[in-house]
């Protein structure tokens, strides 16, 4: 079970520093040199590990690992001052999205270090839980059956791994500085991986008939590939995809339980309970951070639902639904890019009329089926109908999903698509009738796709996009006037959209005022792109584009009455004139949507103010005069 030349070979390990003072302690200690062969160099630096962990006398066991535990912990988990600035800038963006940017800009600097180092101690305090994992689990009797050479390579490779990226099939290497958490323990795969590579080095066959997964010949070779060379982060990432959260006899098991871990206060750590039960599971919820899951459960209930293993005992996490401000902030499954699996749709359905906010959820699993019936059709090589096309292309409303980010499906059945063919189809015109820069347009001209030029939105063009179909310009037509700032403030109020502190110095400032008469404002978003900026622009250089374009900035109310008309969860911008807040910035409304709340925001847009450019304005169509 000693094979140290493998270590040898793999990193030159007998000429490293710590086998160097390795050897250096145990002359001291013995009074004996060891032999200068490198086998014995590398398997005396082992046997120091192994003396620690094999302990008899319990306490001096303890004693060591955690010793060894501190020593390993101080190396690599990340030190706040490596974190680069990038990092801090991104939370930093993000509170300014939200409309916190003004309390930000009123911290002094040392106010803002600590908020700084408080966001990081939380994200690293997972990062160090995720590597104390392993090294728990190689000094337990649970990972006797490994070699210690093996031990030292799984660790070492370990270290140098990010958690799964299951969009890429692999574990990332770490970068200095980085925030992310070391890899998972999947037990069942690091076992596979472990035998594996020993029966090689012990001149054993392998074979696959030991692994209980269906493999095809690609994914057999693959394997054979990463063991010829004895990758451990290939060989690890091939078993985890392989080796599911949940094995494939069991995904269509939808029997089970739910199990609420009510919010946590200070006298409870319902917390620990829920990170237990998910840990190691491959889940790839972030609430498998220990951290994370304590945060997440001072913010509200969690919701789980465990199906049945091979023992009928419910333990197998499928959903979770997580609660902020007792409505629905997410909901998870264990599919590819956390999207509910193909058998527990009817599972949340049922479970969701519980919620009072349901319906937007039930939108997003009608979604999902609809986007599977249509790959299902692509795949058997079924023609796509025209309301297939037109859900596919997103032309009234987005396809929405139970992950993070949008559904990969969408982008590789476009790719499969030819816009240009499909578009008559979706439009119902004539090729003829799509006009792609304006010398093409004519009085005939259905839809517009191209860069915006200043008579497009007078050309009487019923469809406008800058690109077909990512580009689409959405309209809004709403009603402005007859209510005073209470009044849109009680209405808000009414359908709980949350209007934060921002918003209401702007609806409270003398400078913000409401048509008496009631009117209609015609509106359209456009992204700073769509303007023509494609490395961002400031507001000033916006708002005269849009004014070429033969658009008017909004009336202020425009704000609050679209947020109440209107209940798009895209970040949008209100283009109009900046009204002063109590700290003389110029701000302007933004809207928003966050965990299923509607959002009205204040935001800085001073004129030399820099946008990007997929940020999102709404303008006003400039009113015919009379």
């Amino acid at each position: 079970m000693e094979n140290p030349n493998f270590l040898k070979n793999k990193y030159n390990l007998h000429n490293s520093e710590e086998v160097e003072q390795a050897a250096q302690r145990t002359e001291l200690r013995s009074g004996e040199a060891i032999v200068q062969d490198p086998g014995n160099r590398i398997q005396n630096y082992l046997d120091r590990f192994k003396e620690i962990i094999e302990r008899e006398d319990p306490s001096e066991r303890a004693m060591g690992i955690e010793a060894l535990k501190k020593v390993l912990l101080d190396k690599f988990v990340t030190k706040f001052e490596d974190i680069p600035e990038s990092w801090h800038n991104f939370n930093e963006r993000i509170l300014r999205e939200r409309g916190q940017g003004g309390d930000w800009n009123q911290y002094s600097e040392e106010q803002k270090d600590t908020e700084r180092r408080q966001q990081a101690e939380a994200v690293l305090e997972d990062q160090k839980s995720s590597l104390e994992q392993w090294i728990d689990y190689l000094s337990s009797e649970d990972s006797s059956y490994m070699p210690d050479y093996i031990k030292y390579w799984t660790f070492r490779s370990i270290t140098d791994l990010s958690e799964y990226d299951k969009e890429k099939n692999e574990f990332p290497k770490r970068s200095k500085g980085t925030v992310k958490m070391f890899p998972d323990i999947n037990y069942e795969a690091l076992a596979y991986v472990i035998d594996a590579v020993v029966k090689k080095h012990e001149g054993e066959n392998f074979s696959f008939e030991e692994f209980n997964y269906d493999l095809s010949d690609e994914q057999k070779n693959a394997f054979i590939k990463s063991l010829a060379t004895e990758n451990f982060a290939k060989l690890y990432s091939w078993a985890n995809e392989q080796i599911h959260p949940i094995a494939k006899h069991l995904l269509p098991i939808t029997d089970g339980e739910w199990i609420k871990y009510e919010q946590d206060n200070d006298e409870t750590e319902n917390y620990k309970l829920l990170n237990q039960s998910i840990r190691g599971r491959g889940t790839g919820w972030c609430t498998a951070g220990e951290n994370t899951a304590k945060t997440q459960l001072k913010g509200g209930d969690f919701y789980c639902y465990y199906t049945k293993d091979d023992e009928g005992e419910a333990s197998i996490p499928r959903i979770a639904i997580r609660m902020e401000n007792n409505k629905i902030a997410e909901v998870r499954g264990i599919a590819y890019k956390q999207n509910l699996d193909e058998y527990m749709s009817n599972v949340l359905a049922e479970k969701l009329d519980e919620f009072p906010d349901k319906a937007e959820y039930l939108k997003k699993d009608q979604d999902m089926k609809k986007l599977t019936e249509i790959d299902n059709k692509v795949k058997t090589s079924q023609q796509l109908t025209k309301d297939d096309l037109i859900f596919l292309y997103e032309i009234n409303n987005s396809i929405e999903g139970f992950g993070y980010q949008r559904d990969p499906r969408i982008k590789e059945l476009r790719e499969q698509r030819s816009p240009q063919e499909d578009a008559p189809i979706v439009f119902e015109c004539r090729p003829e009738q799509i006009a792609y820069n304006k010398n093409e347009v004519t009085e005939d001209t259905k839809v517009y796709i191209g860069e915006l030029f200043p008579s497009v939105f007078k050309s009487g063009i019923e469809f406008i996009y800058t690109s077909f179909p990512e580009g689409k310009l959405e309209k809004y037509n709403i009603e402005i006037g007859g209510k005073d700032k209470n009044q849109l403030i009680e209405e808000m109020n009414a359908k709980n959209i949350y209007i934060s502190d921002w918003a209401k110095d702007l609806l409270y400032s003398r400078d913000f005022t409401v048509s008496k008469n009631k009117e209609r404002a015609d509106l359209i978003r456009l992204t700073v792109k769509d303007l023509g900026f494609s490395n961002g622009a400031t507001t000033s250089e916006i708002y005269k584009k849009a004014e070429e374009l033969g658009l008017e900035l909004c009336p202020a109310e425009v704000g609050p009455q679209l947020r109440l008309q209107n209940s798009t969860k895209e970040w949008t911008l209100v283009a109009m004139k900046q009204i002063t807040d109590s700290y003389d910035n110029p701000d302007v409304f933004n809207l928003d949507w966050i965990g299923g709340q509607l959002i009205l925001y204040g935001n800085d847009a001073r004129p030399s103010e820099k946008w990007n450019s997929d940020d999102g304005l709404v303008f006003r169509f400039r009113k015919l005069e009379s």
